[in-house]
């Protein structure tokens, strides 16, 4: 049945064209102002709006970047997992939350609880996760945290440590929430088999991923290892991230967690910030299919010039990518991926398709700064190599910004404890009027 509210009726169409230019704002106001858009400024640095200990993002004169977690080079962090041969995200979780790497005995305890934590309650997947799937799996996130709500008998209490109890179930019930409600949507859209493995207590959270979400169950080491650097590298990014900030911003008013998470996985939604893995991929769709020769340096820059000039693709003007709001000629997430990414797409004989990938990063610095006059360097950032990666773990496009919340559901959690204890001010930035000034009239003397 479809609901009236679905339709795009005339009258919509009629009254939203006849409100636009009411809502325009004339660029050169910013200006004019000073206001900073995107509460960046011109050369793309940020206005400061809080404090942080949680991670640190450093760009050195020559705009090549290092990110700390709690004042630790992640690359270092990466380092000592691959050297020990163990999984990271969980005690990239734990450093992110209480402030130090775990000793032994403390990462064994903290996956214990994980563990514990690690179920619905009972007839959530049939009540909530089966009723009305949709086929955006973030909505589908959104709305089945914003259900643990009535679950919850505190959810209300903002203490600590309820706080700190409602986020590590959030953190260790996301990919249950993700796999399920994909599975759910396939089944209620396309019939077949509907199959929900229970996770496994003895497996790390990437490693359960795989497994809840293959039919077989079965998963390589070096799968498991490459979706745990990935959830290491996706974690944290500063309290400035859009979807970070939104956590910060909404938690100052003083709301339960689940309406804190539910808002930052919207604001994740978007193409712009978590959406970004799944344009590259589609990009690079796109660009397999047009460009006859992938070896062809030539070819491709034609094809990145296509894209820049909107006469390709999605027609944005973009290689999705490519540029960070932070970064200009390195991001450390990517340089530490793509090492990985190679490894992979040997064992999966797609060697072919990472030789393209690494000849559009290098090309595409060149044709941007050639097209395009910009005030800095441009450089791949983590979600250029992310999309490469989930195609070869097969996951489905429909998940790779859920797994994207899967890991920065840690961030949001260690920023929202933050921002409750450092904070008893609501965040209200201030917006310039500019409307001119105007009488009201009367009914009888309006014209139509």
């Amino acid at each position: 049945m479809k609901y009236k509210f679905t339709e795009m009726t005339p009258e919509i169409v009629r009254l939203a064209e006849n409100s636009i230019e009411g809502y325009r704002i004339d660029p050169e106001l910013y200006t004019q102002y000073d206001v900073k858009r995107g509460l960046r400024d011109i050369n793309g640095n940020g206005v400061v709006a809080g404090l942080t200990n949680i991670s640190t993002i450093n760009v050195d004169e020559n705009g090549f970047g290092k990110l700390f977690y709690r004042g630790i080079d992640v690359e270092k962090i990466v380092e000592g997992f691959i050297k020990e041969k163990r999984y990271g995200f969980e005690e990239t979780v734990y450093l992110l939350l209480f402030g130090n790497m775990p000793s032994e005995h403390e990462l064994a305890e903290f996956k214990s609880v994980l563990a514990d934590y690690r179920n619905l309650p009972t007839t959530f997947t049939r009540d909530v996760i089966m009723k009305a799937p949709s086929g955006n799996m973030m909505n589908t996130l959104a709305k089945s945290v914003l259900s643990l709500y009535s679950y919850d008998e505190s959810a209300n209490d903002i203490s600590v440590p309820n706080v700190l109890r409602q986020c590590v179930g959030l953190i260790t019930l996301f990919p249950l929430l993700a796999v399920y409600g994909y599975h759910a949507y396939k089944y209620s859209s396309s019939g077949g088999s509907l199959f929900i493995h229970d996770p496994d207590p003895s497996l790390s959270i990437a490693e359960n991923l795989l497994y809840m979400l293959r039919p077989d169950k079965k998963f390589t080491e070096l799968e498991a290892r490459i979706l745990d650097l990935a959830l290491v590298l996706h974690a944290e990014h500063g309290g400035g991230n859009n979807s970070t900030f939104t956590v910060h911003v909404v938690s100052s008013s003083g709301t339960d967690t689940y309406s804190a998470i539910a808002a930052a996985l919207g604001s994740l939604k978007g193409p712009k910030h978590g959406g970004a893995n799944i344009k590259v991929a589609m990009m690079f769709d796109d660009m397999k299919e047009k460009v006859s020769d992938w070896k062809n340096e030539n070819l491709v820059r034609d094809y990145l010039k296509k894209l820049l000039h909107k006469e390709a693709f999605d027609n944005s003007g973009l290689i999705y990518g490519m540029g960070h709001a932070v970064y200009s000629h390195s991001d450390p997430r990517a340089k530490v991926f793509k090492g990985f990414v190679e490894k992979l797409s040997t064992e999966k004989d797609r060697h072919d398709e990472f030789e393209l990938y690494s000849m559009v990063e290098r090309l595409a610095p060149e044709v941007i700064a050639e097209e395009r006059k910009i005030y800095k360097g441009v450089c791949a950032n983590v979600d250029f190599y992310s999309g490469f990666v989930y195609r070869m773990l097969g996951i489905p496009d429909e998940l790779f910004t859920p797994i994207f919340a899967v890991s920065r559901i840690a961030g949001w959690s260690a920023h929202r404890i933050e921002e409750l204890i450092n904070s008893n001010k609501i965040i209200r930035p201030a917006y310039k009027a500019i409307s001119p000034m105007r009488e009201y009239t009367d009914m009888e003397n309006r014209m139509d």
